[in-house]
């Protein structure tokens, strides 16, 4: 299977993907991600694929009330 959904959220500050990554193994470790290499410290918003609308759905719920 593909990851062919994609997911924007804004996000800000520097080290993004670590950030993200430590939050997803948390919060959210049953939905796969694929993350880009790299995200400028610059940029506000962060653009992640996945696999599916569901797990889109399970992501936008659990970052509503997440600080990243």
């Amino acid at each position: 299977m593909t990851f062919k959904y994609s997911f924007t959220f804004p996000i800000n500050g520097p080290n993004k993907l670590p950030r993200f990554k430590r939050w997803a193994a948390e919060h959210a470790p049953e939905v796969e991600v694929s993350l880009p290499p790299q995200v400028p410290v610059k940029s506000t918003a962060m653009t992640i694929r996945l696999k599916s609308a569901e797990d889109r759905h399970k992501l936008l719920n659990k970052l509503a009330d997440a600080s990243l």
